[in-house]
């Protein structure tokens, strides 16, 4: 939680700064109206970008600032933790995941956001992430072991596996978020369009 000063700070500080960093990404999480599940589903239905942004903006500052911070000599990317990379179940897991979000409205994180401010289906969603949660870990060794070991790539990032800068993954990452929210801005105004027109004329039974 301290990474730029470890020497400085013990390990009860750094437990401190996550709790109050928790309590600011809650907040954060609460005020973008990310505990709303209209809002956290529109993304898929087409009607609201605003997970798209969040999420892609989210990704973008946090390289531009990790690949500053090494270049200004700050810290050394090269030591920061990331696993090692198994495509198929984590392209298995991505769909789960993202068909959960599509049905329940929720991710894990938000769900415990919306939980805290009295959402009762939050509730619901976060059992059955538990039910989840228990379900692989009693089905791991005759159902999911040799999956999860498949598809093995070892530690690689994206400019790594592209054979390109990490500079220039940035770059075309950057243009790409850029890019997407001007697409799914244009999608989202013309769906609103659309679907107004349509509720106008259904009120006026033609």
């Amino acid at each position: 939680m301290g990474p730029l000063y470890p020497e400085h700070l013990n390990p009860e500080y750094n437990l401190l700064i996550g709790f109050l960093i928790g309590i600011g990404f809650g907040f954060v999480l609460e005020a973008s109206g990310f505990t709303n599940t209209r809002k956290l589903a529109g993304v898929f239905y087409g009607y609201d970008a605003t997970v798209i942004k969040v999420f892609f903006t989210a990704a973008v500052t946090a390289m531009i600032g990790l690949f500053l911070m090494h270049q200004w000599g700050w810290i050394d990317i090269y030591k920061t933790f990331y696993p090692k990379t198994f495509w198929i179940p984590t392209l298995i897991g991505g769909a789960i995941m993202g068909l959960g979000f599509v049905i329940g409205g929720f991710c894990p994180g938000t769900s415990l956001s919306a939980a805290s401010t009295g959402k009762i289906d939050a509730w619901y969603f976060i059992a059955g992430v538990f039910i989840g949660i228990f379900g692989f870990i009693f089905t791991y060794d005759f159902l999911w072991k040799n999956l999860r070991a498949s598809g093995a790539m070892g530690k690689v990032n994206f400019p790594q596996w592209l054979g390109i800068k990490e500079g220039l993954w940035i770059f075309l990452f950057t243009v790409m978020a850029i890019a997407s929210y001007v697409i799914y801005d244009k999608w989202v105004n013309w769906w609103k369009t659309n679907r107004l027109a349509q509720e106008d004329i259904d009120d006026l039974g033609l």
